[in-house]
């Protein structure tokens, strides 16, 4: 039998309910702990930058440290192991840092240009061929110097695994909390994807749902509820604007942007039953995609943008399924299990993560679309809301704890498990930006 609280989520019905979970409200940065997965990390060796000047606002070292160290690839050696604190390129005694077992030795300095501005450099050196790989200099104001730190990260993931890093993309999410009077605060909120630097999209007193980000991470589509009625809304990142793109009789939900940016997928029932809508948001028209008895929701547009896969319960119970865009039979994708729903695709079209439901609990799963074959990755129970990182690598979600509603994360192959936390709030509804 079907999980009734998972279901009706993502029928939009009852919301409401899904939302009515009390908790204390703390304001604070979701924080970030490694619960399982570094045993196969490669050991990096990242040497505290030398300062030159005032003491920066940041730590940069330890920035590109703890970001390599949840990619789940690195496993940056303990400050107190480093041997020695090389300053330059020729101080560097290689023979010694092979005998710790790091393959890659990263040195910096971040100097004070005076102003409230800095110059950082940096470089990396493979501890075996003795040479290095990569190096740069930058020069940004102290609020930059974080973002910096998480660029060369990435340039660093990049030039050691031949992908790109993930380190400077954002995260929105919604928090639930309660305020002193007893009253429910939802806030839509986007942050760095390491928790920090969170600001507010969206504040109200009823729930906030389903935030998508565009395809150029300059908008978010989203539902609230708070004229009292699910409406579908996209607002510009920058700006603050926004505009109202669904808000007929009955639920308005789920949207989902296409990969050119220029329509949304939608649920709507305004014709009597929950169906996959099309929305051009340059010229306003809807184009009705489904046409069936079942509840068709949660769509989710293919990378190629030819298909949708959307979740349906027209052969019983919750499974995916996939249609063109251009309309036509919709053919059927999962067969393992009674409830398959909530699909994301990888950036690069070949895989789902889905949520794999079985003997009511609720775990994340990714169904290989050539070989058809699923593999559930989770050990949790009530998961919900997965998202891609936009390199593949890592799928983010929500899930329940004994404290009420948390983020984590899972690689693609099960190994790496992180868990994202913030202090008195629930936490839900998470999306990867681009």
């Amino acid at each position: 039998m079907m999980n009734t609280r998972v279901w009706c989520k993502i029928i939009g019905m009852l919301a409401l309910l899904v939302w009515l979970v009390s908790s204390p409200s703390v304001f604070a940065v979701l924080t970030i702990e490694i619960t399982g997965g570094t045993e196969a990390a490669l050991p990096i060796a990242i040497v505290p930058f030398q300062n030159e000047g005032s003491t920066p606002p940041e730590n940069v070292a330890a920035v590109i440290a703890a970001d390599l160290a949840r990619s789940g690839r690195f496993a940056p050696l303990p400050e107190e192991d480093l041997i020695s604190r090389p300053r330059n390129a020729s101080d560097i005694q290689f023979q010694d840092w092979r005998r710790l077992g790091s393959e890659g030795l990263v040195i910096g300095k971040v100097i004070s240009l005076g102003a409230d501005r800095y110059e950082v450099r940096f470089q990396l050196f493979d501890i075996y061929k003795e040479e290095q790989l990569v190096g740069r200099r930058y020069q940004v104001p102290a609020a930059g110097l974080r973002h910096l730190a998480h660029q060369i990260a990435d340039l660093i993931y990049e030039t050691l695994t031949g992908e790109k890093g993930i380190f400077t993309t954002h995260i929105a999410f919604v928090t639930v909390s309660r305020a002193a009077h007893g009253a429910k605060q939802y806030s839509l909120q986007v942050a760095d994807v390491d928790g920090h630097n969170p600001h507010t999209i969206l504040r109200s007193k009823e729930p906030i749902l389903s935030p998508a980000w565009s395809p150029d991470g300059t908008q978010l589509a989203y539902v609230s509820f708070e004229r009292r009625r699910s409406e579908v809304f996209v607002q510009e990142l920058r700006t603050g604007q926004r505009q109202s793109v669904a808000s007929f009789s009955g639920i308005n939900s789920a949207p989902d942007w296409s990969p050119d940016g220029g329509k949304l997928a939608l649920v709507l029932s305004k014709e009597g039953n929950p169906e996959i809508y099309i929305r051009d948001l340059a010229t306003g028209r809807l184009t009705r995609l489904t046409h069936n008895t079942a509840i068709d929701t949660e769509p989710a547009w293919a990378p190629d943008g030819g298909s949708i896969v959307f979740t349906s319960d027209r052969g019983g119970r919750p499974q995916l399924y996939q249609i063109p865009v251009s309309g036509g039979r919709a053919q059927r994708l999962t067969f393992d299990g009674a409830y398959n729903a909530s699909a994301s695709f990888a950036p690069d079209g070949r895989r789902l993560a889905l949520i794999h439901g079985d003997k009511g609990q609720f775990h994340i799963a990714v169904l290989n679309l050539q070989s058809k074959e699923l593999q559930v990755l989770t050990e949790t129970r009530m998961d919900e809301s997965p998202s891609f990182a936009p390199n593949g690598r890592m799928i983010l979600y929500a899930t329940s704890s004994p404290q009420g509603g948390v983020l984590a994360a899972v690689s693609t192959d099960g190994r790496v498990r992180q868990r994202l936390a913030q202090q008195g709030d629930e936490v839900r509804e998470p999306a990867w930006s681009p």
